[in-house]
């Protein structure tokens, strides 16, 4: 699995909207500035995300866009496979978009034995991701950086 600008994109405004849960709304601009996203590319990946629920907006002036869901109930699992499709790195692994391989022999295939070994392991870990966790990984992250200390 390649995580796309688009997939990185979309993680990234549900960390920012993530973070702002107690908004009623936050604006694509907000999100852009935040992240430094092309506003209209961000445009599209919200209305993506909208489509699958994952995210609802408000239009007008105080318009926006907020989480659909708790952010504990929204997995990167289920992000990622919106955006970009499957989790696995081939798709004679993949379990929803499986697709035949050239391989003669699915069966004895050592190459898809060990791809099936990585799907697993990157399912595993991005199905108990959540967006909250991402938001708590993000918090530790700006407390563990040390202040600048100047002497002049």
């Amino acid at each position: 699995m390649k995580l796309s600008v688009r997939g990185e994109y979309a993680l990234r405004a549900l960390l920012v909207l993530g973070q702002n849960q107690h908004e009623p709304v936050l604006s694509i601009g907000k999100i852009s500035e935040q992240q430094n996203i092309p506003k209209r590319f961000l445009e599209q990946i919200l209305n993506d995300l909208k489509s699958a629920g994952i995210v609802q907006s408000r239009r007008g002036i105080a318009g926006g866009y907020r989480l659909a869901r708790p952010a504990e109930e929204i997995t990167v699992a289920s992000v990622v496979r919106h955006i970009e499709g499957a989790l696995a790195p081939v798709s004679c692994v993949s379990e929803r978009f499986y697709e035949k391989c050239s391989c003669p022999d699915e069966s004895r295939c050592a190459i898809r034995s060990v791809m099936k070994e990585i799907r697993d392991a990157v399912v595993k870990i991005a199905e108990r991701v959540t967006v909250a966790d991402l938001c708590e990984q993000a918090a530790k992250l700006n407390e563990a950086t040390p202040p600048f200390d100047f002497v002049i």
